[in-house]
């Protein structure tokens, strides 16, 4: 299991530390936020954007295809009110080149296939626990 530590830096903002990497999040100005990074839940979704971009190029790679300048959009809706979560995401996988409709079926299939994708489609546990700390004096 890969360990992230997220630490708090200032009102809404944290540092998220993945490796050797800092990603910072906070939340807009519209939601109270500095807006000093994209917000957690924009994070999240970006990382589906990330890894369907991911395995999309590799399968392109694999197969011969053009890879270099594929671009990934994605849209999300949220469902307010008690738990909000999110309920609709649309990702537009943008390959360099104009694929046939085989090949255009390929990618979405391995695109299908990527590690968050699966993820959103079959939700993990999700174990949540407070540790102990030390009393305040």
């Amino acid at each position: 299991m890969d360990d992230i530590t997220v630490i708090h830096r200032m009102d809404d903002a944290f540092a998220v530390i993945i490796r050797d990497h800092v990603i910072h999040v906070d939340q807009p100005y519209s939601a109270g936020g500095m807006d000093a990074g994209p917000s957690p839940l924009e994070l999240f979704v970006a990382g589906l954007a990330a890894c369907a971009a991911h395995d999309g190029r590799r399968h392109l790679a694999a197969h011969g295809l053009p890879a270099e300048g594929l671009r990934a959009r994605v849209r999300f809706s949220v469902k307010a009110g008690s738990p909000e979560r999110v309920v609709r995401v649309d990702l537009v996988m943008e390959p360099p080149v104009r694929l046939s409709e085989r090949d255009a079926a390929e990618l979405q299939a391995a695109i299908r296939r990527c590690t968050v994708h699966n993820t959103f489609t079959e939700a993990p546990r999700i174990a949540v626990d407070v540790a102990a700390s030390e009393p305040v004096a």
